[in-house]
Order: structure tokens, then sequence, then C-alpha cells
């Protein structure tokens, strides 16, 4: 599962996400993380007791190794790796943690193993797509929805995923509907069409590997913008078909899906910001922004990885004999 041209280039980006019980989940974290350093793997992985979801890279190579390490696990055999091509690492570290979930969700209690709308496979998604019947429910947060989403699309007005509960009487009107979320690469769609389901939706589907996948294997026809995604890169392309600016600089209102942080690590907030808007700035949302004494220096594309700061891969690692 790879976009043309992929051969070209050294390094892949993998997104990825199972639901499979996990005991002693902090242990099974140790090892993970010596995995992804023995094998030169960057990324952020989550790891809880209700599985896995992770973002990483790393050479083509290693990529493999990665995921050949995590379907050899039958915990997670059913892993989907969704796979694009890089010219190079995405992100700066490796950072492996345990946390209570996968996503971090106002109905925790929902276990996608039981309980989940239907996956509609992109193929199939994009045949349903416009149907007369049909919601298209965004599942992601302000900043992700206002840079991209799907002609037609429902977006919520919403800080965090965890938010969606506090909007359950602005979506109830929609029970009779085929209702199908999205969201960047499937995880909150698990949990959140499951949500709908125990609310009384009884049409709900989702877009199994949501708008990465869709962008992949169906050139990512009438999705509108970029998709907002957690790398270095910030936005990614996704449609190859009919691609459309949905977003407008937050300066000047002029169009434009140039995606970044503000350089004010106090404000850091996630806004589309034009070259011309940012280069006059330095990179920051306003002139009190670009004043501030801690403003960072601008980066050119708005990203801001951490300084490493003589980082230690191994650090908090607890060794055993």
């Amino acid at each position: 599962m790879l976009k043309q041209g992929s051969v070209m280039k050294s390094h892949q980006i993998l997104l990825y996400y199972c639901y499979a019980p996990i005991e002693d989940a902090e242990a099974y974290r140790e090892a993970h993380h010596l995995f992804c350093i023995e094998n030169n793997i960057r990324g952020r992985i989550i790891i809880a007791d209700e599985g896995l979801n992770g973002t990483v890279t790393g050479l083509k190579e290693d990529c493999k190794a990665y995921m050949d390490y995590i379907k050899s696990d039958p915990r997670f055999k059913k892993t989907e790796f969704k796979i694009e091509a890089s010219d190079g690492h995405a992100f700066q570290k490796i950072n492996v943690r345990y946390k209570s979930e996968i996503v971090h969700s106002g109905f925790s209690h929902i276990d996608p193993n039981q309980k989940t709308g239907i996956h509609l496979e992109p193929d199939a998604f994009k045949k349903m797509m416009h149907d007369e019947d049909v919601i298209l429910l965004d599942c992601r947060s302000n900043y992700e929805h206002e840079v991209g989403r799907f002609k037609g699309a429902v977006t919520m007005d919403i800080d965090n995923f965890r938010d969606i509960p506090s909007k359950l009487d602005e979506i109830k009107k929609y029970k009779d509907k085929k209702v199908i979320t999205y969201c960047t690469g499937g995880i909150k769609c698990e949990k959140a069409s499951g949500y709908l389901l125990e609310q009384g939706f009884e049409q709900v589907y989702q877009l199994h590997g949501g708008i990465i996948k869709y962008g992949i294997e169906e050139g990512g026809e009438d999705f509108d913008g970029k998709c907002y995604v957690f790398d270095n890169r910030v936005v990614a392309d996704v449609n190859k078909v009919n691609p459309k600016v949905v977003s407008q600089c937050y300066v000047c209102q002029e169009s434009s899906d140039r995606m970044v942080n503000c350089a004010n690590p106090t404000c850091n907030i996630h806004v589309a910001i034009c070259e011309a808007c940012g280069n006059e700035l330095e990179g920051a949302c306003s002139e009190t922004c670009k004043n501030d004494p801690n403003k960072r220096p601008y980066s050119g594309n708005g990203a801001y990885p951490k300084e490493l700061n003589g980082y230690n891969p191994y650090k908090g690692v607890k060794w055993t004999e």
C-alpha cells in the first residue's frame, strides 16, 4: 500500500493501531522500546492495556523489520499499516509511552472488539459517501478539520476527541440516517462509531484506515484541503484527483493550507498561515506573539520539534540481567 513513485524514496512513514488486550502492558512497553532503538525506528507509540497506536518512521528495511515484529505477535497479527514514502525521518527521536488508552476518549468503556461501526474499505466508501441518506461525520478536532475535510461532511466544534459526547444533542438528528464516521487513520472511529451505536444510532459505518488509507488507495477524491498529521510534516497531501484549498490564512484571510504551529510556544496555536504572513511575523500568529521573548526561531515550515539536548534513547529503560 505505497504511493506511486515511492521506490525513489529511502524512508517510510507507518501509521497503525490495534485494539488487542495486553497483559502487563508496561513490561511490553519496555521490550517494544528496545526493539525500536535496536532497529533505528523513530516516532511516537502508545502502549495501553487495550492495545497499540503509533506513527513511526525509518528506512524501508527497518520499517519492514518493525512491521514483521508486530505481526509476529499473535495478539497484533491483524494490525494494518498505512505506509507512505518519505525522503527521510519524520521524527527526531523514539518515544514509547504507556497510557490508559491508545487514544484518549470520552467513552473509554467502549471496546471496539465488541461494538463498533461497519468497516467500509476506501472503494466502498467512495461509492457510498455522496448518497442522499448518508451523513459523513468528521470525528477530528477543529484544527484538523479546518485545514481539510470531505465535501459535505458534518464537523463538530471540538478541541479534543474526548469532547464528542458533549455534541450528542447536535448530531442525534441524524439517527435515522446512515452515518459514516472518519478520522485520520481510523483509530478514533473505532470507538466513536461504537459510542453512536450505544446511543441509539442504528446504521453506523466507519472509513476503514481513515483519510490516509483513502488517499493512498483511491487518490483522495473529494477530500478538500490537506490532512493534519502528527509528525514533522504537520499536513499531508491526500487528494490527487480534484484538490481544493478550504482553509484561510489566520492573519490575512487569504486562501492557504499551509498549516503551522505559532512560533510562540506559550501560544502554539495550530492554524493556517500563508508564506508571506509567516515570513512577516517570523512564524508567529500575531504581532504580540512575534514580540514574545520566548518566541522560537522561525523554522520555515511551522513545525518545532523539541531540542534533543543530548537525547538518550535508552533513558527510562529498565535493564534486566
